[in-house]
């Protein structure tokens, strides 16, 4: 990559995170806006990794495997603690293939029980998310105390130190739920759960990297709590969403447009099922999710 291009690409971003907290990368793909941050020597506490999932809205790739895996090896040195989100039998499969120094933590369940049952057989009701971390990698298990556990733990009076669940239990952001919060992407994650994760291995002032942000949760999670963030996404769409959603506008840098040229994607379609409601005249809309 050209150095002087290189310099002055790191100089805007280190001025807009001191500046705005968050940066809007403009539309680029996921190994290029990782390369990016590995040649400006920025590093992040932790990266968000939410793809297609493989199946439905997204579309199948049959080198699904190989494509995420490539991901994982490209970011695994510039980030403390990684998520993978995933439909549980999509994330299964990397459990065995985690790459150095990135290790297996916990495995994460995103239930949900307002997914209507649309299919004859098993409704759907959860969301994979696979905690990985380096040996540096810290916890605070202590942001999610009550008023008492706070005190003892302040008072050094606890034999151990209590953890929040692995089990997330918030609503899915569909017809009339989460209203406010929704931007019409079509597998949006709920704030709330994003909060919880982000919480537990962040503190404020630490940079989150998500190269496959979608509409933007996690910088207006990172907003929230006082915590940075780079954002990125392929597509035009989204990044369009991301920047009205968090006030922002993406990184205007002539240098950057030089050495990465952008390709913005087409949106994929939202699938909407309308379901009746017996003895009612309303209706629940429900986005598919992956």
């Amino acid at each position: 990559m050209n150095e002087v291009l290189i310099l002055e690409i790191k100089a805007q971003l280190y001025d807009n995170l001191e500046k705005n907290g968050i940066v809007i990368l403009p539309p680029m793909d996921v190994n290029d806006s990782i390369n990016l941050l590995k040649s400006t020597g920025l590093a992040a506490t932790v990266t968000m990794l939410d793809p297609w999932y493989n199946r439905g809205t997204g579309g199948v790739r049959d080198d699904y495997i190989d494509f995420i895996l490539n991901i994982l090896n490209n970011v695994k040195d510039i980030t403390t603690h990684l998520y993978l989100w995933g439909f549980p039998e999509i994330v299964a499969q990397f459990v065995d293939k985690i790459p150095a120094p990135l290790a297996f933590s916990t495995w994460l369940t995103w239930y949900y029980k307002n997914n209507p049952s649309v299919i004859r057989g098993w409704r759907s009701s959860q969301q994979t998310c696979l905690h990985l971390s380096t040996p540096s990698g810290k916890l605070y298990p202590e942001k999610f105390f009550n008023d008492t556990q706070r005190e003892r733990y302040q008072d050094k009076k606890m034999r151990f130190i209590p953890g929040p669940p692995s089990v997330i239990e918030e609503s899915l952001l569909v017809g009339f739920i989460g209203k406010k919060e929704q931007t019409a992407h079509p597998a949006q994650k709920h704030f709330k759960v994003y909060g919880k994760i982000l919480k537990m291995t962040t503190k404020r002032g630490e940079l989150t990297f998500d190269p496959m942000c979608g509409s933007g949760t996690t910088g207006e999670v990172c907003q929230a709590l006082g915590m940075k963030a780079i954002l990125s996404d392929m597509s035009e769409e989204y990044t369009q969403i991301c920047e009205k959603r968090l006030g922002l506008k993406r990184l205007d840098c002539p240098a950057l447009r030089q050495l990465i040229p952008t390709s913005p994607i087409t949106p994929l379609p939202t699938v909407q099922i309308v379901i009746p409601k017996q003895n009612a005249d309303d209706v629940i809309q429900m986005q598919l999710n992956w």
